[in-house]
């Protein structure tokens, strides 16, 4: 069994911004598999597939740590092989996305949770860019609502990340990069 895991705030004043983007792309993916994503346990929003569930933790972002672990442990998930992380990231230019196997969390709290949580940095992302902006704090800057030119840019790419994870979600070699476009 595979999760994708998507990143976000579950309050409905953070529903259209930018650090909730992890649960926009999950939602998005929901639909193109014609699938909710409405079952509550663990803390977590989710799904199933035949091959994979669809996870949105309902602990805020900073917490999504032990949504994640209980499911990984209940459903028996190879972390290194099976688990990917949807999540904006600051560093990366808006309309860009970046897939990666491994790594530090990057200043990302909710990361450096499921990090801590997992005991491991060995799992998948994909993180999406939202860019930033010097004369807005970080911390302000995520959870500002997207601009309509920045929806924009977030609907050009979209196409390309639902393929992608499509295609790695019913993948045997999940080590492959289906998201070789814009990464």
């Amino acid at each position: 069994m595979k999760i994708i895991v998507g990143l976000g705030n579950k309050e409905k004043k953070y529903a259209n911004t930018r650090h909730n983007l992890g649960f926009s792309i999950l939602d998005n993916l929901a639909k193109s598999l014609e699938k909710n994503i409405d079952k509550l346990t663990f803390n977590g929003l989710y799904c199933q597939t035949e091959n994979c569930i669809l996870l949105k933790p309902q602990t805020n972002m900073n917490n999504s740590g032990k949504c994640i672990a209980k499911f990984v442990d209940y459903f028996k998930v190879k972390k290194k092989e099976d688990l990917l992380v949807v999540y904006d990231d600051l560093s990366l230019q808006l309309g860009t996305f970046r897939y990666k196997t491994k790594g530090s969390a990057g200043g990302h709290n909710g990361i450096k949770d499921i990090i801590n949580c997992l005991k491991s940095q060995e799992f998948k992302r994909l993180k999406i860019g939202i860019g930033s902006n010097e004369k807005v704090l970080w911390k302000d800057w995520v959870l500002q609502n997207f601009s309509p030119s920045e929806k924009e840019e977030i609907k050009k790419i979209l196409p390309d990340i639902i393929n992608g994870l499509v295609m790695w979600k019913n993948s045997n070699n999940s080590t492959t990069n289906f998201f070789n476009k814009n990464s």
